[in-house]
């Protein structure tokens, strides 16, 4: 699926809005704010500590910042950038602060459990979730361009505000993203294959390295490490909160992926422990027809700039 570019329709849409709000400016949130402000939207951001409002000015992440969560009164979109612990178990005084008229929605990267608590508590809560990041964070890490040619996948119950999440889907298309609406439980399994899995797949192969008991081995592995190690480590090297947080809230899903994950290394292994070469080579062909497939969309974000 490509890129939707925006219509007259969506533009009107995202026009209508006087001031978006968004809560935590980090990676996702800061990238929001930066491309929202090249589109001329006024961008109203909250944070917890006046350092973090201080440099998200600097960089342009926002037009206002604020400790208060009062600020948010006047938005009519805000957008819920919170670490998934903190969407979860949202404080009452952002609570309170949401306006009720105002269209919220969140970025999680799981949608079952935010909905679980999401759910009633405001009108026009509309779950979705961007398919988009780097290894960075924090208030330094947004980046222009970070959603173009992406996924950004809205979640919607049978109750959800229609013209709600239409709003939300002109969000995301005006940011460059492709538009995905799907089940939650769906995301959440689809997302524990794509995402939460490789995270533990990953770190374990960190691990295997880093336990390696000859340094010698050990050492040199280190100095030969290049683009296929980076290519297969980066997310486990990511930070660990949000791992954690991605196994703890979507821990079904991700059992299950990790089931199938060892039955099929499994078969791979009992190949090479019976040197059966031949059926190896049939596996690694059937792998490489599968990839291109998970990887290659007729549209392909550009570069993120700051």
């Amino acid at each position: 699926m490509g890129t939707v570019v925006m219509d007259q329709e969506q533009i009107a849409e995202l026009a209508g809005f006087s001031r978006v709000g968004i809560v935590g400016l980090g990676l996702i949130g800061g990238s929001i704010g930066l491309d929202l402000r090249a589109l001329g939207v006024s961008v109203q951001g909250l944070v917890h500590r006046d350092s973090t409002a201080e440099r998200a000015l600097q960089r342009g992440l926002v037009d206002a910042v604020s400790c208060d969560p009062d600020c948010l009164k006047n938005c009519d979109l805000v957008v819920l950038a919170l670490p998934l612990e903190a969407l979860l178990q949202p404080q009452d005084a952002l609570l309170k602060a949401l306006p009720s008229e105002a269209v919220i929605t969140d970025v999680g990267s799981v949608k079952g459990a935010v909905l679980d608590v999401w759910r009633g508590r405001h009108p026009r809560f509309v779950a979705s979730h961007p398919m988009a990041g780097t290894a960075e964070s924090g208030v330094d890490s947004g980046c222009r361009g970070l959603f173009r040619g992406r996924a950004w996948v809205g979640t919607p119950e049978a109750d959800t505000d229609p013209e709600a999440l239409k709003q939300v889907r002109a969000l995301a298309c005006s940011l460059g993203a492709h538009w995905v609406s799907a089940d939650p439980l769906i995301h959440d399994q689809a997302v524990a294959l794509i995402s939460h899995l490789p995270v533990m797949v990953s770190a374990a192969l960190l691990r295997v390295l880093g336990e390696e008991r000859d340094p010698r081995v050990r050492d040199l592995a280190r100095q030969l490490a290049s683009s296929g190690f980076a290519d297969t480590t980066r997310v486990g090297g990511g930070n660990p909160a949000l791992g954690t947080a991605m196994a703890c809230h979507n821990t079904s899903a991700l059992l299950k992926s990790l089931a199938a994950y060892r039955w099929s290394l499994e078969q791979l292994e009992e190949a090479v422990l019976n040197g059966h070469w031949a059926q190896l080579e049939q596996e690694l062909e059937k792998t490489r027809s599968l990839r291109p497939g998970f990887l290659e969309h007729p549209s392909q974000p550009a570069k993120p700039q700051d």
